[in-house]
């Protein structure tokens, strides 16, 4: 969506920054009439929010598996919902805590309604659980075999929201033909990856990041290297 970046109360004159805060409700006042002060809207999907996962550690000492993947898995998806990739009309990168928080989102999904779990996957759960925040997680040798699928699937979504908001704002911005060619090149791999559902490979969902992450520093910085390096990854994947 547009917004205007700077808002002004009318009851009480408060001017603050709607890409800080994410609302039109006045900070110091609490009202809700306000207006935009810029001419005009800019790009912005991004909401300030934090990956909240105090209660779901808390839990870990006292409550069932089940009951702590479940708190984690809530946690991650109400911060991956409220997470965008334009913020006041800047292209953002994918980053690890998005990344990491996707993961965990279905990560917990797979340990909550299992019947059982093994040593490998618990460890792997909660290794997310313990550094998702500050987006740490397990190495793709530490992935357990049996929870490939499920970084894949994390990772292709994660992937299908980066490319659609790249494009978006690609749209507003003279990313020039090759910008735009590697752009469409990319997001057949994507909808590809999506397609697959639980079954894209973990190499291959990691070198999907890798390119998106180059294409969007190109789009962003006009990185002549980082648009090779995208072009070269997109190429090895046939």
């Amino acid at each position: 969506m547009k917004v205007r970046g700077t808002r002004e109360c009318r009851d009480c004159g408060a001017q603050w920054s709607y890409y800080e805060t994410g609302s039109v409700t006045c900070p110091e006042c609490g009202s809700m009439r306000s207006v935009g002060l810029e001419a005009s809207r800019v790009q912005h999907t991004d909401s300030p929010e934090t990956l909240h996962l105090a209660k779901a550690r808390a839990a870990a000492d006292d409550r069932p598996l089940r009951e702590v993947a479940d708190l984690a898995e809530d946690a991650a998806r109400e911060y991956v919902r409220k997470c965008g990739f334009i913020s006041g009309g800047e292209l953002r990168p994918l980053d690890d805590t998005y990344l990491a928080a996707q993961e965990l989102r279905h990560v917990g999904d797979v340990v909550g309604r299992a019947f059982e779990t093994t040593d490998d996957e618990e460890i792997y759960f909660f290794s997310l659980l313990r550094g998702a925040d500050e987006g740490e997680r397990p190495a793709t040798a530490d992935v357990p075999a049996s929870m490939h699928d499920v970084r894949g699937l994390a990772y292709a979504e994660a992937l299908d929201e980066f490319h659609g908001e790249m494009s978006e704002w690609a749209r507003e911005h003279d990313v020039g033909q090759d910008g735009r060619n590697t752009l469409e090149t990319l997001g057949e791999h994507v909808r590809r990856a999506r397609a697959l559902e639980a079954g894209l490979d973990i190499d291959t969902a990691d070198a999907l990041v890798s390119a998106a992450r180059n294409l969007s520093r190109y789009l962003r910085d006009g990185d002549e290297d980082a648009l090779v390096s995208t072009r070269e990854t997109l190429s090895q994947l046939g």
